[in-house]
């Protein structure tokens, strides 16, 4: 949830997420802080670099976690949870990744630790991640998805 926060608040994105004033906010921002507008050497310069890698990955981030891209990648998520078990977890800071059989991994954010709890104490955890944390929690699919062969 912090790292929402904080790109949402880079962007000036409050309340959900729009793409097309995500866009036009990244493109002014890149604009500004484009390590090319600075002499190389400059502390602007370093700066700017850093700046603009943490504007590139929180436009991806953030663009990952939109309702558009939910919608649109809904078919494959319903797919995914419905028809393919869990095969590995891993939660840190409120944010719990689920691997799925089927080799995609998808990100949870803002999991409590009572309901992570819950989940590995759970007779059936599949099932329980099915009615508390895979349709109630924001989520997104993370770049660690493994490739099928």
């Amino acid at each position: 949830m912090k790292r929402i926060n904080e790109y949402k608040k880079l962007f000036n994105v409050e309340g959900p997420i729009d793409l097309k004033q995500l866009k036009t906010t990244y493109r002014t921002l890149v604009k500004e802080w484009h390590p090319d507008k600075f002499q190389a050497g400059d502390e602007k310069a370093k700066e700017a670099e850093e700046k603009s890698t943490k504007i590139i990955d929180g436009y991806h981030f953030l663009v990952s976690i939109a309702p558009e891209t939910a919608e649109a990648n809904l078919e494959e998520y319903t797919k995914t949870i419905t028809q393919s078990g869990i095969g590995d977890f891993h939660y840190k800071n409120q944010v719990l990744e689920i691997t799925f059989l089927d080799g995609n991994t998808y990100e949870y954010f803002g999991v409590s630790k009572n309901i992570y709890t819950k989940f590995l104490n759970a007779d059936n955890a599949y099932r329980f991640a099915r009615r508390n944390i895979l349709s109630d929690h924001l989520y997104r699919k993370s770049k660690r998805t493994l490739e099928t062969a």
